[in-house]
């Protein structure tokens, strides 16, 4: 409580110094004010509009043409959201009509491609088909040689083995179609 006091003390002591050392310097200039001529400071008075200095009109005035200028600007931004609202609305009202049409398009796509699969397929057995009864071709026209070359036999004929093909049809002696036996 005693260091309040003494904080106190100060407090008020050093207030009052203030107090006049404030007075002293107010007076000093409020004296040599008076000792000058009233021509003189009237001047000092508009000093500041003579070095440039803003008034309160300059600054209402720029005030004013930088709110005219960004009202301007916002204009031009609201009149931009609106053509983009309208662009939006409009392109989603496209994509309303043409989602049914992308869905049967997708339809139409999967049942061509099943189709395609099933096309494939049936050419794949084709192709094994074909190949199949190339070889049983073979096979028969084969069976018919040996039978033709069995009833020359029979009749007598002579069979002559033909580019290095021998006939291994129980390894008898090949006749000529001439009819001459080899022997």
């Amino acid at each position: 409580m005693k260091a309040d006091k003494i904080k106190g003390f100060f407090l008020i002591a050093s207030s009052i110094m203030f107090l006049f050392a404030g007075c002293q310097s107010n007076r000093e200039s409020a004296t040599k004010a008076d000792l000058k001529p009233d021509s003189e400071a009237m001047s000092k008075r508009f000093q500041n509009a003579d070095t440039g200095d803003q008034t309160a009109v300059d600054s209402a005035i720029k005030l004013a043409q930088e709110h005219a200028a960004l009202s301007e600007k916002m204009t031009e931004i609201q009149q931009k959201n609106q053509k983009l609202i309208a662009e939006n609305t409009r392109l989603k009202d496209r994509i309303s009509a043409l989602e049914p049409e992308l869905k049967q398009t997708k339809k139409e796509l999967d049942e061509a491609n099943n189709l395609l699969v099933e096309m494939r397929v049936e050419l794949n057995n084709w192709k094994i088909d074909v190949l199949g009864f190339r070889d049983e071709m073979r096979q028969a026209d084969k069976a018919q040689l040996e039978t033709l070359l069995k009833i020359l036999e029979v009749l007598g004929g002579e069979v002559k083995p033909s580019s290095g093909r021998q006939s291994d049809v129980n390894n008898k002696p090949q006749s000529n179609i001439s009819g001459e036996t080899n022997e």
